[in-house]
C-alpha cells in the first residue's frame, strides 16, 4: 500500500468515525449529532422566534442557521395567540432552508392542530381570524348568508321563520371578517383543498431520532404496542373521515394527542409501561409537550421522559426554553444560560433551584419547588369493585395496542 493511499485513509478516519445522519424510514433517524426540541407555541411569533434564536437555529433575519441540527417542534402551533398563520408559514420555509443545509425541521401534530381541522374552535384567538381578513371578507359574509338563508327557507321554512330579526347581524358578530376564510383554510368539510388541513396531514404524530421518541401528548399503556407509523396513520385517517360522533384517537384522553400520564399528571403511567414503550421502540427517553411546566424543561421517571412544554406562548408566561440532545449531553437551554438535565429524580431539586436562579420572579417555579420538597400525601385509591366483592382485582395494563 502506497504512502499516498495511507494518507488518504487517515484523512477519511474522522469522517468514518463520526458517521452521518441516516433516515431509517419516515419515522426514524439515526446518527443525528444535535437535536433541539421545543414545546407548544400557541400563536406567539415573538417568543417562538426568541426560542429559535436562543438555540442558535436562526439568524437575525429568522433564516436557518442550525446547520445539520434536527429541530423537533412537538405540536400545538395554533390557538391562544394571534400569530398562528405567520408561524406556520415561517416553520414551513425554515424546513426547506434546513434541508438545504443538511438539517431537518420536524413539526409534529398536536391536539390543537386537530381541533382546528375538525372545527373545535374553543381556543381560537381573535387575531387568528383577523389574519385571514381581506378587503373582500365582508362581501363573502353577505354572499354566504344569502345562500344559507335561501337554502334554509327552501328546505326548512319553519326554522327560517323562527330566526330572530337580528340573525344576520348576530351571525356576523359571532363570525367576524376572516372567519369564513379561516375555515376554508383549515376545514376539509368547508374546502376539500384546505391548505392548512393538508399541511397538518403531512405531519407526523410521533418520531424517533437516535434514542429519543418525540410525541405531543404521550404514549399510554393502551397505545404502547402501536408502531410510530400506526399512530400517525390513525390520526390522519381520523381527520380525513372525521365523524364528530366517533372521534376515536383524535379525542381519546389516552391517545397520543391528549395523554398526560408521562408528564407527572395523574393518573400517571406505570414505570413498567414507560420501560415497555422504550423497549418497544429501542429508545432511552420520550420527549413530550402538551402539559405546561411554566418555565422549566422537566424530567420525569428518572429522566426517561422529558416535558418540553415550558409555556413559550405569552398566554402561559412567555417562558423561552428548549431541550438540546447530543451524543455527550442532554441540556436545557434558557435565555440566561444552559443547564445539564438531571438524569435521576434525586437531583431535580438542585436543578430546579438553578433554573429559578435564572428566573427568580417565576412564581410557578417557586410553587413547583415547594411541592417537590414537600410533596402532598398520597391518598389511597378506593378499592376496585372486584376487590370490594372479595375478588382478585384485574391486573393493570402494562402495554397494549389500541
Amino acid at each position: 500500500m502506497t504512502l499516498r493511499i495511507l494518507l488518504s485513509l487517515l484523512f477519511l478516519l474522522p469522517a468514518l468515525a463520526l458517521g452521518e445522519a441516516r433516515k431509517v424510514d419516515d419515522y426514524q433517524w439515526e446518527g443525528v449529532e444535535r437535536v433541539v426540541a421545543i414545546g407548544d407555541i400557541h400563536g406567539d411569533l415573538d417568543h417562538y422566534m426568541a426560542t429559535l434564536k436562543a438555540a442558535g437555529l436562526v439568524d437575525k433575519r429568522g433564516r436557518w442557521a442550525g446547520g445539520e441540527t434536527h429541530l423537533v417542534q412537538v405540536g400545538d402551533l395554533p390557538d391562544r395567540g394571534p400569530d398562528t398563520r405567520e408561524i406556520i408559514e415561517h416553520i414551513s420555509k425554515l424546513a426547506k432552508q434546513a434541508k438545504r443545509a443538511g438539517g431537518h425541521v420536524h413539526s409534529l401534530i398536536g391536539n390543537h392542530e386537530v381541533m382546528n381541522v375538525t372545527g373545535d374552535l374553543r381556543y381560537l384567538h381573535a387575531g387568528e381570524i383577523a389574519a385571514f381578513e381581506t378587503s373582500k371578507s365582508k362581501d363573502l359574509q353577505d354572499r354566504y348568508l344569502d345562500i344559507y338563508l335561501a337554502q334554509l327557507q327552501e328546505t326548512d321554512p319553519e326554522a327560517y321563520a323562527a330566526l330572530p330579526p337580528n340573525f344576520r347581524a348576530q351571525w356576523k358578530t359571532e363570525h367576524p371578517p376572516g372567519w369564513l376564510e379561516h375555515r376554508q383554510a383549515w376545514d376539509p368539510r368547508w374546502n376539500p383543498e384546505a391548505e392548512y388541513a393538508a399541511w397538518v396531514m403531512e405531519r407526523k404524530v410521533a418520531i424517533r431520532i437516535n434514542d429519543s421518541i418525540f410525541v405531543h401528548g404521550g404514549i399510554s399503556a393502551q397505545y404502547c404496542g402501536n408502531s410510530l407509523a400506526s399512530l400517525t396513520e390513525r390520526v390522519v385517517e381520523g381527520l380525513k373521515n372525521y365523524d364528530p360522533a366517533k372521534p376515536g384517537i383524535l379525542e381519546d384522553p389516552n391517545g397520543p394527542l391528549w395523554y398526560r400520564g408521562l408528564s407527572g399528571r395523574q393518573p400517571a403511567a406505570l414505570p413498567e409501561t414507560v420501560a415497555a414503550i422504550l423497549e418497544r421502540h429501542g429508545a432511552n427517553r420520550i420527549i413530550v409537550g402538551h402539559t405546561p411546566t411554566f418555565g422549566v424543561v422537566w424530567p420525569e421517571y428518572g429522566g426517561r421522559t422529558v416535558v418540553v412544554d415550558t409555556g413559550i406562548s405569552d398566554y402561559y408566561g412567555g417562558n423561552v426554553a428548549y431541550l438540546e440532545i447530543t451524543a455527550d449531553a442532554r441540556t436545557a437551554g434558557y435565555l440566561d444560560g444552559k443547564l445539564p438535565l438531571p438524569e435521576g429524580d434525586a437531583s431535580r431539586v438542585e436543578y430546579l433551584e438553578a433554573v429559578i436562579a435564572l428566573n427568580p420572579d417565576n412564581k410557578k417555579l417557586l410553587e413547583r419547588l415547594e411541592r417537590l420538597k414537600n410533596p402532598p400525601p398520597v391518598e389511597a385509591a378506593p378499592p376496585a369493585d372486584a376487590e370490594a366483592a372479595g375478588e382478585e382485582p384485574p391486573e393493570p395494563l402494562i402495554c397494549g395496542t389500541s
